[in-house]
């Protein structure tokens, strides 16, 4: 009988032991410093591309009605200086959906054909515009309509090479567990320019550093989870508004992932102030420094 009372009183701390045991590095094999170049450079040839972020040159909310717009002080929404003629057209924005009106003259296109009048967003497809090394599309946050601007021609960025990194620390790459929340759960996500949007979250990942348990709420992505995580280096290395990443689901029958923090990386808003950087919800601030994954950048303009 005191066996017995000694097995039940003793079974919830077996428990807890084998619940802390079943976290912590995950597995790295000998190509592993190899994975990660290959990573890096993807990273750096994904933000190059034509309308990658490093080449974004404004963003421009639109009033309802007609905006004019080009490269003149007296457009409603002007274009950097010498991108584009003085006046090029008009953007009309009725009920959520935009229209472009080109000026005589201006030859915009749309996948190589000219616009003369054209619904460039419907409320749900925003078009491609281009206007030689210049293209742009329309974005909506939280209800407000903007212009997203892109041009090529940025010297910049095609001489970039990557932000700053932490050495590589194979003991960040951790074996996770997933917690999955109750369906249609969200919580509310504040970005750079102050809205407020409740967001779903899926659910949340466990893992440990340095011995100690902690767990962030995922928001979902396409395929994937999202991550957006401050930590203590924020304060002194890494951007101070914290930094992204994306992880896998588990495999199914499974409760576990991997999140590779050697993997996390800068938001926009670290190097561009025409963005709309989701910032970490108050659970995702965590008390450590994880020396990994990109640092602050250097000589780009953020927020």
């Amino acid at each position: 009988m005191v066996r017995t009372l000694l097995f039940f009183v003793m079974f919830p701390f077996l428990a807890l032991s084998c619940n802390s045991d079943d976290l912590g590095p995950a597995p790295v094999g000998d190509d592993y410093p190899a994975e990660m170049e290959q990573w890096q450079e993807n990273r750096i040839e994904t933000l190059k591309e034509p309308t990658g972020w490093l080449r974004l040159a404004g963003m421009f909310f639109l009033n309802e009605g007609v905006n004019s717009f080009g490269g003149g002080d007296d457009q409603g929404v002007q274009f950097p200086d010498g991108t584009i003629p003085e006046h090029a057209g008009y953007f009309v924005m009725d009920n959520g959906m935009v229209t472009l009106k080109s000026a005589e003259g201006v030859e915009i296109t749309h996948e190589g054909d000219v616009i003369n009048e054209k619904v460039i967003f419907d409320g749900e497809e925003a078009l491609d515009i281009e206007y030689e090394s210049l293209e742009w599309l329309v974005i909506e946050r939280d209800g407000e309509i903007a212009i997203r601007l892109f041009n090529k021609a940025n010297e910049q960025a095609d001489n970039f090479n990557g932000f700053p990194r932490y050495p590589l620390d194979p003991e960040l790459k951790l074996k996770a567990k997933y917690i999955p929340n109750p369906e249609n759960t969200t919580i509310p996500i504040i970005n750079v320019l102050g809205q407020n949007v409740e967001t779903p979250s899926p659910g949340k990942v466990e893992f440990k550093i340095g011995g100690k348990r902690y767990s962030v709420d995922a928001l979902a992505g396409t395929t994937r989870l999202f991550l957006i995580i401050g930590d203590e280096t924020n304060q002194t290395e890494s951007y101070q508004a914290g930094r992204y990443m994306y992880i896998d689901y588990p495999e199914e029958g499974s409760e576990y992932t991997v999140i590779d923090f050697n993997k996390i990386y800068n938001p926009p808003c670290a190097y561009s102030v025409y963005t709309t950087c989701q910032l970490p919800p108050p659970n995702n601030r965590l008390d450590v420094a994880i020396e990994a994954g990109e640092k602050r950048p250097v000589g780009w303009q953020g927020l």
